[in-house]
Order: C-alpha cells, then structure tokens, then sequence
C-alpha cells in the first residue's frame, strides 16, 4: 500500500503570472518517455512482480522505496504545470472568448481537456504509454534497464532547464537533476552488488555533477545528493545494504533516512470560472455546507 502524505516534496515558488509556453516542455517530464509517469511506472511493475522477494530482499526494497519517491515526483511535475498555468487567462462572458490566448498556445490540451492543469502526456499531448514499462522479471537486466531510464530522464531534465528561465519551472529540474543523479548511483550500486561490476565506471554517462545548475544548489547544499528514504517502514530500512558508502561524485557519505522528506505545503489554486472549474458557485457551496454539517 502507499500512504498519501498531504504534501509535496519540496516547496514551489508561487509565480505573479502563468507562463504558457514553460508548463507545454515541463509536460516531457510528466508523460514523456523518459519522464516522471515512466519512472514511477517502471519500478512500480517491477515491485509489485518482483519474484524471490525474501530472498532478495535488499534489491525488492530498493525499487519498491524508489518508487514511493516517483509518486512524489510525478505529483510535483504536475503542481509545476499548474503553477505555470496561473493568471494566463482572465474569467469573463462566453461571448468576449476568455479562452481566446489558447489558440496561439502550443498545449492547447490544457484549455481544452484540463482545465490549465496537468495532462498525463509528453510535451506535444502524446497520452503517456504503457509501452514505456520494463518489467522483464530478471533482477539484474531491470536494474539496468532503471539506471538507463534514469540517465535518459537526467538528459531530458537538463535539456528542459536550458529551454525556459522560469523560476518554477528551474526549481523542480535543479531538485530532479539532484534526486535523479541519487537514483542512477542507487541502481549502479545495486548492479555492483548484484553482479560485482561497477557499472558507474564501465557506463560513466552522464556526469553527474549538478554544480553548473544554479537551481540545484541548494538542494545540493541539503545533502539530497546523498540520501535515500524508508518512508517510515522499518521493512526498508535494509537498503543500507546496497545504499552504502561514499557519493562516487563528491566522496560524501551515502545514507539511509528512516522517515520521508520534510515537505511543504501543497499549493491551492484558484477557481477558473472561465473553465466553468470547478463548477461550483456560490449558492452552490451554501447548499453544499448545509449538507456537510447536516447531522453532525
């Protein structure tokens, strides 16, 4: 089971106004082949079929604490999206087209399908495939298949920092290039484990060195290069046995965190009348406060 914690990972700037173009490349890092959907999806498969958990216990514990951080991941990408989806349209009549900005945006799914939010699809609307999963069965070629995936993501995080200055948009890539870069040295280790080869030095793509990226410094300056998480489930306090030893990027002591990550709060967006979302208005809610206190 995963327990739904009410908070995202990391606090987001709350923008003065939307930006279009921005939430359109973040949307690769959503539903994208190598972005957030893929990631979570993949280790989720993988944790739930895992064969010889008992045996293999530390490697089955590994995947399965990854993949509690995906949903995380995948929740933070969208709270990005609809931050950068603020204020880029105004309510008004039908009549005056207060959609009309949409038909000069190149997403225009978040106008039409979400109401400026989220879609679970790449960054041209492409609905997100479950073609995208591996999930072979055979520990060590799903291990590589992970550390692959997580190097095709890191290329795609970086490529979409380059491509927009947004401060929302940078916050979330310089905290996933940081969390990412984590994730590619747990699968290395766990291959080395597995296997006896050092696969970060046979395969040394990409670098991972963060410290060109002015937004992941302070995610760097926390020490979240370094750690993983057991999510309060002492089951999982185990991959210590592979999360062991020093950092191969910055020689710093890797370490097991026996909890979650502090969080922040997660954001509260305003209504869309112009999207008729959600729909509820006044009178509405009267009616609804009524029936919630009825009885009580």
């Amino acid at each position: 089971m995963i327990k739904r914690v009410n908070r995202i990972q990391i606090e987001l700037p709350r923008p003065d106004h939307g930006d279009m173009n921005a939430a359109s490349v973040v949307q690769e890092l959503m539903g994208g082949k190598f972005g957030e959907m893929s990631t979570l999806n993949n280790y989720m498969f993988q944790s739930f079929n895992f064969r010889g958990k008992k045996k293999l216990k530390p490697f089955y514990n590994l995947v399965a604490s990854i993949t509690a951080e995906e949903f995380g991941h995948v929740e933070l990408v969208a709270n990005t999206i609809n931050l950068l989806s603020f204020g880029n349209t105004s309510p008004g009549d039908p009549d005056t087209a207060p959609l009309q900005n949409a038909k000069d945006a190149r997403y225009s799914l978040h106008f039409t399908t979400t109401a400026q939010t989220a879609y679970p699809g790449d960054g041209m609307g492409r609905p997100w495939n479950g073609e995208y999963v591996n999930n072979s069965g055979v520990l060590v070629a799903d291990l590589l298949a992970n550390y692959l995936l997580e190097i095709g993501a890191r290329t795609h995080k970086m490529r979409v920092y380059e491509m927009t200055v947004n401060p929302v948009a940078r916050t979330l890539c310089g905290y996933l290039l940081v969390r990412g870069g984590t994730h590619i040295i747990a699968y290395a280790k766990a291959l080395e484990v597995a296997t006896g080869v050092d696969v970060g030095k046979m395969l040394p793509v990409p670098s991972l060195d963060n410290s060109k990226f002015d937004y992941a410094k302070k995610f760097i300056d926390q020490g979240l290069a370094n750690v993983l998480y057991t999510w309060g489930e002492p089951e999982y306090k185990d991959i210590n046995q592979i999360w062991k030893g020093q950092n191969p990027e910055t020689g710093e002591q890797l370490k097991v965190i026996d909890g979650l990550p502090e969080g922040a709060p997660v954001p509260d967006f305003e209504e869309k009348p112009e999207e008729f979302a959600p729909g509820i208005d006044r009178d509405d809610y009267e009616r609804i406060l009524k029936r919630l206190k009825a009885n009580m």
